[in-house]
Order: structure tokens, then sequence, then C-alpha cells
């Protein structure tokens, strides 16, 4: 029996990462062999095992063999005699498929090193294209990676190309793809998980909403960059510098499907693309299971994003009620979750990256005035029932009027 560290940990560690996970792979043992050694047996396809004091992931060495459709389509061997160079090739990138002995010796016998060095990210084999999942891995890898440099091997992207052309991306279950859409939205550079899948064909076929907005045009006066499509993973891409909350993110990457909605012959218009594109959001958010706290702030930012735009010039009253639509009251945190979502919208056009938006200081200020109102107060005055919410809403709307008057004739 031999083990060998293997996949992110070993490739983290050459490139100088911190190193998160620790995976195990065993050449040479039986599954009663670990479980003799006080391992527990976890996972039905293959044999995996978590060590009785660490908890860490052994998984015997195996090989695989393509018997239908889909991410879990395969048989597994994980016989004794399955080698190391055996498993190794089954992984899907070079990078991944290094592994490291006890004594720290490297075993690299698809070139994984190189293609560190080279920042590439190279399919090991042919057999890639047995897994439809891997499309949206490697995509994630190059999101991930985006900053050191890493580009995908062409002859790579062409077997991604493929792999959305056949048919096999429709076999992915929800949960997979949420999964993968989730890591590439933590990552510095979520755009690029996109921009992959919109070059690969992959993008058509996982997130049709999105890929509708390519080709759609906007006023060039406010949106420089003119491409809808463009504009959405500009505006990602500023969402990640601002934020690392994932909800965020994705609010900023859905806030503008609407805009494949619009007739072409008001185009490059948009009216009420907010309000349109909500039935998209919720079709997307229920297709891939996406959590309730993401779509709750993703249909807020795309309804309210040209009123927070343009927050100056409400009157108090309409702003009185997007607080109370939004419940910021019970959810405070809410309010700034949206503000950097519109940040990211307002910065994500070209040559406007840099420019400050105000919009969310002045509308902090008009919150935290109405929030000052003592409803205590009211209720001592002798109001009572439904008077004293209507009462509670006119002073709310007095607190933000007093701060719009003061603002506009030039006092802070």
């Amino acid at each position: 029996m031999k083990i060998y560290l293997v996949g992110g940990a070993v490739r983290d560690k050459l490139l100088n990462l911190d190193v998160k996970d620790h995976d195990y792979m065993v050449v040479g043992a039986t599954p009663e062999q670990m479980l003799a050694k006080g391992f527990t047996q976890v996972g039905k396809d293959f044999p995996v095992f978590l060590h009785p004091k660490t908890s860490q992931e052994y998984a015997l060495a195996r090989t695989e063999r393509k018997t239908a459709a889909g991410y879990g389509g395969f048989s597994v061997d994980a016989a004794p005699n399955v080698t190391l160079e055996q498993d190794l090739l089954r992984r899907d990138l070079t990078v991944n498929a290094i592994a490291q002995d006890d004594q720290g010796n490297l075993y690299d016998p698809y070139n994984g090193i190189g293609d560190i060095e080279s920042r590439t990210l190279r399919h090991v084999s042919g057999a890639f294209v047995e897994d439809p999942l891997r499309v949206l891995r490697v995509a994630r890898f190059a999101a991930r990676f985006h900053s050191l440099g890493f580009t995908i091997a062409a002859e790579t992207l062409e077997l991604m190309s493929r792999l959305s052309q056949s048919g096999e991306l429709e076999a992915l279950t929800a949960e997979r793809v949420y999964v993968e859409l989730d890591k590439a939205l933590s990552t510095a550079s979520p755009q690029v998980f996109f921009q992959i899948l919109k070059q690969c064909g992959a993008l058509k076929v996982l997130f049709p909403e999105i890929d509708a907005l390519f080709g759609v045009p906007q006023p060039e006066k406010w949106h420089p960059e003119i491409d809808t499509g463009i504009h959405t993973l500009m505006v990602l891409e500023q969402a990640a510098k601002l934020s690392d909350d994932n909800a965020v993110k994705f609010a900023a990457l859905v806030h503008d499907l609407g805009k494949a909605l619009s007739p072409k012959e008001h185009l490059p218009k948009h009216h009420g693309h907010g309000q349109k594109g909500l039935p998209l959001i919720k079709n997307l958010c229920t297709r891939y299971r996406i959590p309730n706290e993401y779509r709750d702030l993703a249909l807020l930012v795309s309804d309210q994003h040209q009123n927070i735009h343009n927050v100056t010039e409400l009157r108090a009253e309409t702003l009185v009620k997007i607080f109370d639509k939004a419940d910021f009251w019970r959810k405070p945190q809410r309010l700034k979750q949206l503000l950097i979502a519109c940040e990211a919208d307002s910065k994500g056009r070209t040559g406007l990256e840099q420019k400050p938006y105000p919009q969310a200081d002045y509308l902090q200020q008009c919150f935290r005035l109405a929030s000052a109102v003592d409803i205590k107060s009211i209720i001592a005055e002798g109001h009572q029932g439904a008077a004293i919410r209507t009462q509670l809403n006119i002073a709310r709307v007095a607190a933000v009027q007093a701060y719009k008057d003061l603002h506009h004739s030039g006092g802070q």
C-alpha cells in the first residue's frame, strides 16, 4: 500500500498558494484493508475513506469507463492493481494530475509541472470529453487562476466546445451546476468563468438568459461599451472588486436580464427592463435551485437599480416605500448589498470604472434618518392600532424630506 497527496493540494503548493484541502490517493489497497486500519468508508460510487483521526479523504486509485450520459455515467474499477499513472490519467487537467509521496517526491507523468510553469490549463487525455462537468470546472479554474496569468490550451478549449455541442451538458444535475457557479462566483475574477462558457458555447446551453444579452445594444451615451453582455460581465467584475458576498455578485450578474426582452424597434432603449427581468431571474433560480438569499437580492436589484441610480430625484415618499418593500427595517444588511450591486452597475462601464457613486452615501443617510424615528414617542402621543403605522410612515417621510431639502440647498 502506498499513499500519495494528489490534486489541488499539490498544485496549490507548487503555486505557493494556501492549501485548504488535502486529498490522498491509495495505491495497492482493498476496502477491507482500509476498514481494518480504522478508516470509515463514504460514497457509494467508488471507495473513498475518511482518516480515523484527521477525517481527510483517502480514495483508492481507480480507473473509470464511460457507460451513460452525464456526470455520473461511469463504471469504476478500484482494484489493488490500478497504478498511480492510471489514476492520474483519468483526471481533468495536467495541473491536477501531479502526486507527491510522503517523502516529498513528485510524480508528474503528464507534465503538469511544465503546464504550471507556462500557466496553461490543459486536459490530460481525450477522456476529458467523457465528463461534461469538466466544462464548468475548467472555466472555474480559468477564473480562479486568471490573476496568475493562466489561460486554457487551444486544444482543451476545442474539447470543451465539442462537449457543449454534444448535448451532454443537459445531463448535468441542477446541484452540480449550482456548486460550480457558486465556486466561480467566489473567485476574484468570476467574469472569466462566463467569458469561457461563452467562448466554448456552453453559456447558451446552461445560462441562455445571460447568453441572450450579448449583441443587445444600449445607448452609447450611458454605455460606451454598448453591448449588454459585455456590460454584464464588467458589472460582475466590479462587484467582485467591491465585495466578497456571492449574493451580491449573483445579483450583479442577472440585474439586466430584462434587456434581452426589449422590443427591437425600441433599441437601444430598455424601458422597464428591471421589472421585465424578474420572471427570468425567478426561472433561473428555480432551475438551478439557487439559494433564496441570492434570489431575493437579485430580484430587488433588478427591480430597483434604476431608482437607486436616480435616488436624489425620487420623492421622500418613494424612498420610504422602497425601504418598506425591501424590508430594510428588519434586514438593514440588504441595503448595503443593494448599494454595492448598484455601484458595480455604475462602474461596470467602459471608462467609468473609477467614477464615484455618491448615491450610496445619500441613500444610506436617508435610511439612517428614517430608522431613527422613535415609535415609542408616537405611541406616547396616544396613537393606536393602524394609526401608529400611519404616523410612523409620516414621520419617516418627514425625516427623509428634511435631509433632501438640506442636501439640495447645499448643506450636509
